[in-house]
């Protein structure tokens, strides 16, 4: 028997079943996580003392060498990397959530970088903790626009699209030195969990496919912006399945190697892909996103076979994700925030509230937020002991109707929540139903991403 090196496994399908077969993703990502601490590359910028305040987190800092440097305004620090993948023709800047002092600096980089989209895959609140500044324009409001006086730069609302997964927005850049405006598309997917995966790569796939048909991810046009709280790991998901996709749909399924791709992206910026589960869920949505492409050119799989694997990958996924636990710790938090959000966010990121993590792979020893104190039940005093079982039978009854009465509260106002989405989404398909009998005119660009959702 002659002694050969063992190859890497090419044909992603079978590769996905092995380490599942074995249980190994832990140990698959752990071998990911060796290989890219040998990477030395410098954060300095990052570091400066009259930076330090515009990283939501302390461990999680851009490149040098890859960084944006901004071009005008008050800093040309921004916490954001280019990431630039030449044989796949793509380009992305993976940045943090905007933070209240970084949001004018955010919608400059995507002002001077030319950029036609943004891509969001966190809420604005997740688990009662705030991962990102509320950056652009609410719709509910009556002027619904935000102006950066930093940077001169002024965002409106133009219009949505409502899916259930995620949301597709219209807004107005202008740069008020010049007096330009361009219209830029907010992809915000709103069912990922923060430190998780969907509940199965098709919905995100079905998201993934919307910004593809947009053209915003071609190589024509300034790269799309891509940011969750951190920008690392869902980000990092996100990019690493397009990527995948794309070479895939050039040169065919057995042309990719995830685990080297990934590591090339992480030499662009730290820590893309931040669990196990993150890099399993990416492997499964490359597969399924495959048998969507023109050209898979898989050799010596029948089409039977194909779909037997494609079951079992199906049920590997719905199985991990009901067994997945959130055993990480706690995330480190963000820097001292100037005020809290006093817009009406809350009672609409809430509404669609998942049950997320954070996603830092380094954990500094930080403290989970303080949770809101129990509220203390008034006892009797010592000298009305002789009454004590009538006096604790009204204190009771009285405790009970505080509790009807605050879940009558809350459902009445989850029911007018419940009636004012139903509203809002009447409304936007008879609007939609107009649109179709009318002819489009020739300024709405974005009426083919519209379409798409």
């Amino acid at each position: 028997m002659t002694n050969e090196i063992k190859q890497p496994v090419s044909n992603l399908e079978t590769e996905y079943l092995e380490i599942n077969s074995t249980n190994a993703w832990s140990i698959f990502y752990q071998h990911i996580r060796e290989e890219y601490g040998n990477f030395n590359y410098t954060c300095d910028e990052s570091k400066k003392p009259q930076n330090k305040n515009l990283n939501r987190y302390r461990d999680v800092a851009p490149y040098d060498h890859s960084r944006i440097i901004l071009q005008k305004g008050p800093y040309d620090y921004i916490n954001a990397n280019l990431l630039n993948v030449e044989r796949a023709h793509r380009r992305y800047i993976l940045t943090q959530g905007p933070l209240p002092n970084t949001s004018g600096h955010f919608w400059l980089m995507v002002w001077e970088q030319n950029s036609k989209a943004i891509v969001m895959l966190n809420k604005v609140i997740e688990k009662s903790q705030i991962k990102c500044d509320q950056y652009w324009p609410l719709e509910t409001v009556e002027e619904p626009s935000l102006t950066f006086v930093d940077v001169n730069l002024k965002v409106d609302f133009v219009n949505r699209t409502q899916s259930l997964d995620y949301t597709t927005r219209v807004l107005r850049l202008t740069n008020l030195d010049l007096g330009d405006s361009r219209e830029i598309l907010h992809f915000h997917y709103t069912t990922w969990p923060d430190f998780g995966v969907p509940e199965s790569p098709t919905s995100f796939l079905q998201f993934l496919n919307d910004v593809r048909r947009s053209g915003v991810l071609d190589e024509n046009v300034g790269p799309p912006i891509v940011h969750c709280s951190a920008g690392i790991g869902r980000s990092g998901t996100f990019c690493l399945v397009d990527t995948c996709l794309k070479l895939i749909d050039e040169n065919g399924l057995n042309s990719v190697n995830v685990r080297d791709l990934l590591l090339e992206m992480r030499r662009s910026r730290m820590g893309l892909i931040q669990t196990p589960d993150q890099l399993r869920f990416s492997y499964a949505a490359i597969i399924e996103g495959s048998r969507g492409l023109p050209s898979n050119n898989v050799n010596g799989i029948t089409t039977e076979n194909h779909d037997d694997i494609m079951n079992n990958i199906h049920n590997l996924v719905n199985q991990n994700n009901v067994e997945e636990e959130d055993d990480d710790e706690p995330p480190p938090l963000p820097p001292p925030r100037g005020e809290s959000l006093t817009r009406s966010i809350i009672s609409d990121q809430l509404s669609n509230d998942s049950s997320p993590e954070n996603e830092i792979e380094p954990r500094p020893p930080n403290k989970p937020l303080p949770m809101e104190p129990t509220p203390k039940i008034a006892t009797s005093n010592s000298h009305n002991n002789e009454d004590h079982r009538p006096n604790s039978s009204n204190s009771n009854n009285k405790l009970r109707h505080r509790y009807q009465d605050k879940n009558e509260r809350l459902a009445r106002q989850v029911r007018d929540i419940k009636r004012k989405q139903q509203q809002t989404e009447e409304g936007q398909k008879l609007k939609r139903s107009k649109n179709e009998t009318t002819e489009p005119s020739p300024d709405t660009v974005h009426e083919e991403a519209e379409s798409t959702i």
